[in-house]
């Protein structure tokens, strides 16, 4: 596994590479989040934690440009969250299978990551930026695979190399340690070290620290829409011990991989 060339912004940069402020979010009839911020500065990484309905995937989507703010305000890089600064986000959702019901090699889905509305052929060297993603998740030597041939954990591992197949200044993930195995665990841990010295900031939809705990910066809880907690990990921070978590870990289907392509892919 090799270390990736570096992409993100440099460490030590004031300019947070995401500043959500007081978002506020409705589904429905319902205010979903009441005033959630966030930041996430390069090189940094921000565990977002909160049981069961606590709004932690209602607030990436809102991130990422999926469900519109009903106030408060998102900044990538000190930019705007329009299409274009949307570009340099990496993001991969929560238990979306690999597969998707169509037969692949894990070159193939990996390169589909270098796609999108304004690009229907992969760029040039798009090879090695493919190869290079799945070596830093471990996974280079399954590149030939039928990724529906893979366990769980690897599909995950393939996932992540997708988003990193774009160089991503800001990686976004949803629950990605959820019903992984632990080689996929040490596997994305020593990754994420390699991403962090490269500049790479990254907001991680977490239940518990686990593997990747000594990796973690900041962590911010959410309980119904509202952050009650934001500061550095503490070391038994986790579902378990947030208030009202609920024992059993309902999640909905999985997602197809062949989704409506979001207005800032490819761009």
């Amino acid at each position: 596994m090799a270390a990736p060339e570096p992409h993100g912004v440099a460490p030590g940069s004031t300019t947070p590479a995401v500043q959500a402020t007081d978002v506020r979010i409705t589904l429905g009839s319902a205010e979903i989040l009441h005033g959630v911020s966030l930041e996430a500065m390069p090189g940094e990484v921000v565990a977002l934690m909160g049981g069961n309905g606590s709004g932690k995937s209602t607030f990436v989507r809102g991130l990422v440009g999926v469900l519109p703010l009903d106030t408060g305000s998102i900044l990538f890089g000190g930019e705007a969250a329009s299409a274009k600064a949307r570009a340099r986000i990496g993001y991969v959702p929560q238990r979306l299978s690999a597969a998707g019901g169509v037969a692949a090699t894990v070159a193939e889905v990996v390169t589909s990551g270098l796609l999108g509305r304004n690009r229907l052929r992969p760029p040039r060297g798009a090879h090695a930026r493919v190869m290079e993603a799945l070596d830093t998740m471990g996974v280079a030597s399954l590149a030939k695979r039928d990724v529906g041939r893979l366990s769980g954990g690897q599909q995950q591992r393939v996932l992540i190399a997708r988003a990193l197949v774009r160089k991503p200044e800001l990686l976004i993930l949803d629950e990605p340690m959820a019903g992984v195995d632990l080689e996929s665990q040490v596997a994305f841990s020593h990754a994420l070290g390699h991403l962090k010295a490269d500049g790479t900031s990254l907001v991680i939809v977490l239940h518990e620290l686990g593997a990747i705990g000594r990796h973690i910066d900041r962590a911010v809880v959410l309980e119904q829409g509202c952050v009650t907690y934001a500061g550095a990990p503490l070391a038994d921070l986790g579902v378990h011990a947030l208030p009202g978590h609920d024992h059993d870990h309902p999640h909905e289907d999985p997602e197809p991989l062949e989704r409506p392509a979001l207005e800032w892919e490819g761009r």
